[in-house]
């Protein structure tokens, strides 16, 4: 079997990359819940018509509120892969990667309301 191009081995991480994003969104409720306040967002970023600015600030809230989520995601199913039955220092891991989609959940919020609040009111 012949050795892969980089131009081939890139498209298939690619699609690679892709299955996972459709199993993350597929698989897990918290990610569906992001997904459509992502959408909604978005709306309200063209009907408020934001600037270039406030647009690179949303996208990037909203990719790593995404992305957060989708690397908790992982870290709680190699847990319980690893690990299936309760565990204090699982659920330590566990707790702490919750927090981290928390922590950047808020600063998304923030920016949020940063961008919409004089836009509102």
């Amino acid at each position: 079997m012949p050795k892969e191009s980089f131009f081939q081995n890139r498209i298939r991480g690619v699609g690679f990359a892709l299955k996972g994003a459709l199993l993350l969104i597929k698989s897990e409720a918290s990610i569906k819940i992001q997904v459509v306040i992502a959408i909604v967002v978005t709306g309200f970023g063209f009907y408020f018509e934001i600037s270039p600015t406030e647009w690179v600030f949303q996208i990037l809230a909203i990719g790593l509120v995404l992305g957060i989520e989708g690397l908790n995601t992982a870290l709680e199913k190699l847990c319980d892969f690893v690990h299936p039955d309760f565990d204090d220092k699982i659920g330590f891991i566990k707790d702490i990667s919750a927090g981290a989609v928390m922590l950047v959940s808020l600063a998304a919020s923030i920016v949020g309301l940063i961008i919409y609040l004089p836009k509102i009111f």
